[in-house]
């Protein structure tokens, strides 16, 4: 099963990095499938945001097809659909009840939800919200992939009625992101799109660091923050980052800060793609506390554990270079084990192997 699949993606998009973390997960998706043998089209709902601001018409490791509408979706490729041996369809996708529901109905492969922000989903869930998928799609799928480990799995399967609920962690591509030797211009710095619930842990692990420590050198780089937004004098703010200048951005701060947003520290098992984009550039991380983070990455040793400015000022202020440089290292190794793009191509692959073999064993038994 795992050799040589036909896959369809439908997902927000990957075409646009901008203002949203989905693109850079699946371009790298998509690239280790496409290494591992596997064939891939990627269907993108053309919307006006993301045409004005693509970074990335064309990626590599897929076919990418836009479309404007449900009904050029069914009336172009649903042969596609029926013919693929998977198909995914993601969070967020515009009008994805609708298309969820037509891929159900249309594939004759394996279907997959892949949950981006399964904290919000939940959410989303329980209080009725159908932006993207209702509550009766969930058991409809072979598999539910999300992004969010632990607990939440069990949930997804006892509340929700997922038949099979996985891990597939985002990750970060080695290839792009890696150790660069460059002048180092911020003692501390953040990427991040504006959220109002991770704000308050920026404002108090970053932008409070830069209020005490005057001779602090400081970046915040992400996109839709309030115009009103008050930036300490030690701040530099970059409105937008395209993931390109990404890798220089990690390379040229003494540490890196990740803040994580409320739903996902109250779910735990929630990486963001930021801590393994740091990592794989051996940039020394700093994190607010989350459940399931010192299964990814050991505290102090692999990773920095802060919970308010103190802790952000004695770290940037006293770290020996010796330790800083060793804790980036340890970060990038356990990188390279564990949360590369291959590793969760592997990890999705053993899922299809259990799925069919779960449900060829079921038809047997029902068989007699």
């Amino acid at each position: 099963m795992t050799g040589g699949l036909s896959i369809v993606i439908l997902g927000l998009s990957i075409t646009s990095s901008w203002g949203n973390g989905h693109a850079v997960t699946y371009r790298a998706l998509v690239k280790a499938l496409t290494r591992r043998g596997h064939d891939v089209l990627f269907l993108e709902r053309d919307r006006p945001w993301y045409a004005v601001n693509r970074d990335q018409p064309t990626p590599s490791g897929c076919r990418t097809v836009l479309y404007d509408t449900l009904e050029e979706l069914a009336d172009r490729h649903a042969a596609e659909v029926r013919a693929a041996d998977l198909v995914i369809i993601g969070s967020f996708v515009p009008d994805g009840v609708a298309v969820a529901r037509w891929v159900v109905a249309t594939a004759r492969g394996l279907t997959a939800f892949y949950d981006i922000d399964t904290p919000a989903t939940l959410a989303r869930l329980a209080q009725g919200d159908q932006e993207y998928l209702s509550a009766d799609l969930v058991p409809a799928f072979d598999l539910y992939l999300s992004f969010t480990g632990g607990p939440t799995l069990r949930r997804l399967e006892r509340e929700f009625g997922a038949r099979r609920a996985r891990v597939l962690y985002c990750s970060a591509d080695p290839d792009l992101y890696h150790p660069e030797t460059m002048p180092l211009r911020w003692d501390l710095g953040y990427l991040g799109t504006y959220s109002a619930d991770r704000q308050p842990g920026l404002d108090r692990l970053l932008l409070e660091s830069a209020r005490r420590w005057l001779d602090g050198r400081f970046a915040v780089a992400g996109a839709q923050y309030p115009a009103e937004t008050r930036w300490p004098a030690g701040v530099e703010h970059v409105a937008h980052l395209p993931p390109a200048e990404h890798r220089a951005f990690y390379n040229a701060q003494r540490f890196t800060l990740n803040v994580t947003r409320a739903d996902m520290v109250a779910a735990g098992w929630s990486p963001s793609v930021r801590l393994f984009e740091a990592a794989a550039c051996a940039t020394p991380i700093v994190s607010d506390p989350w459940t399931g983070l010192d299964r990814l990455f050991v505290p102090g040793r692999e990773i920095l554990i802060a919970r308010g400015t103190g802790a952000v000022l004695a770290v940037l202020r006293n770290m020996p270079e010796e330790r800083r440089l060793a804790l980036g290292q340890a970060a990038r190794s356990r990188l390279l084990a564990e949360h590369t793009p291959d590793h969760r191509v592997e990890a999705l692959e053993s899922y299809l192997d259990e799925t069919v073999a779960r449900d060829v064993r079921r038809a047997a038994v029902l068989r007699g």
